[in-house]
């Protein structure tokens, strides 16, 4: 198994058609989070704020997924359907052909920070 120093070596290592989609995330959620550390976690990229990781992302062969806190999906169920994105528990998948909206992503990650960290 791979470890990764940084962000910007997982993304690199991803697959050549995701990474846009990984460095647009990774911007998304930076904005998003201001005050968060980037930190590798669980083998994939995060962002920690505190003692707490409040969203991390992964890519596969064929997609990326972006996971928060469960209560951060749950509340934002409707607006990740509506965008044709499928759910975990904790997660939400996306690919170039259905790309995450960037108000989602802040939406989401504003969720998932005020439950880690209240």
């Amino acid at each position: 198994m791979i470890m990764f120093a940084d962000h910007d070596t997982y993304i690199a290592e991803a697959p050549e058609d995701l990474r846009p989609l990984l460095v647009r995330l990774r911007a998304q959620l930076a904005r998003a989070l201001p005050d968060a550390e980037e930190v590798i976690a669980y083998k994939m990229p995060g962002f920690r704020v505190g003692q707490s990781i409040v969203a991390g992302y992964a890519a596969f062969s064929k997609q990326c997924g972006l996971y928060l806190s469960p209560s951060a999906i749950t509340s934002h169920a409707d607006d990740i359907a509506a965008a044709g994105l499928k759910s975990t528990k904790t997660g939400v998948t996306f690919s170039p052909s259905q790309p995450i909206p960037d108000g989602l992503v802040e939406k989401l990650a504003l969720a998932s920070r005020r439950e880690q960290n209240p």
